[in-house]
């Protein structure tokens, strides 16, 4: 049968036609699928690594860990970057109409057209602080204005800025190796492929998204940006760092699932 996912009165009707018995019912089906605690309606994806669990996955993965978790210097941070892409205004063809007794709030499904941003943004992991600015393009040219910008907002005190990055190309163009020359305050780090979840400023990525962007409606471009920035100035009035603990690191690492003899804490 042309079907990916198939139901009980599918199987059914298959193992009729297909001559395995004469007659059996959906429910009974079921109650066989059951008892062999098999439920072929679920589907878990999952991802072939990119990059092997090995002792270097390891290693990565443990430098970025102690990152978060030892005690930094006076002239240290570490900030974690990256980029939320294309964010739409997303105006709604109807107004919004507010939550009453028994109503949820109601929001028109259709919505106009108007443009795109990316927010560039930088957490830093001890002060919870996110230093972010809005640009129409991403690219290494958008991402070294965004470090200059960075650097200008940081104290000059701070001489070791560790930054932990995706393993995206603009992060990593020639561009941006001769920014880094001029900048040597700055020192990069990136997690292996596919641990983007490490990040922490993914974090802030979430809350953003579900405070203020699950739901997108503002008239243009302009008042997106209006309201991302005012959502960034006021969650830096109470800003508070994502509590990392050995016991976190312990779990993290249980996730490079090295082979026999080879040790995460090596």
């Amino acid at each position: 049968m042309p079907v990916s996912q198939w139901d009980c009165t599918e199987l059914a009707r298959a193992l009729v036609e297909s001559g395995v018995t004469e007659a059996i019912s959906p429910d009974t089906v079921r109650r066989i699928l059951v008892s062999h605690d098999l439920r072929p309606w679920r589907v878990h994806a999952w991802l072939s690594p990119q990059v092997a669990r090995d002792q270097a996955f390891a290693a990565a993965v443990k430098v970025i860990c102690e990152l978060y978790t030892r005690l930094l210097a006076s002239y240290e941070a570490v900030i974690c970057v990256d980029e939320k892409t294309s964010l739409q205004p997303r105006p709604r063809r109807a107004p919004t109409l507010p939550a009453e007794a028994g109503k949820p709030v109601r929001v028109e499904h259709g919505y106009k057209r108007t443009g795109a941003l990316h927010l560039f943004a930088a957490f830093n992991t001890r002060s919870g602080q996110v230093i972010a600015r809005t640009e129409l393009r991403k690219r290494a040219e958008e991402f070294i204005a965004f470090l200059d910008y960075l650097d200008s907002q940081l104290s000059p005190r701070l001489t070791t800025i560790h930054l932990v990055l995706d393993n995206l190309i603009v992060h990593k163009s020639k561009a941006v190796v001769a920014w880094l020359k001029l900048h040597p305050r700055f020192q990069l780090h990136f997690p292996p492929i596919h641990c983007s979840w490490l990040n922490q400023v993914e974090q802030w990525f979430s809350i953003l998204q579900r405070k203020l962007l699950r739901h997108p409606n503002f008239p243009d471009l302009a008042a997106l940006v209006q309201a991302l920035e005012g959502f960034i100035t006021h969650w830096n009035r109470f800003a508070q760092p994502f509590n990392w603990t050995t016991a976190s690191v312990t779990r993290v690492m249980a996730k490079c699932q090295l082979p026999e003899g080879l040790s995460a804490h090596a």
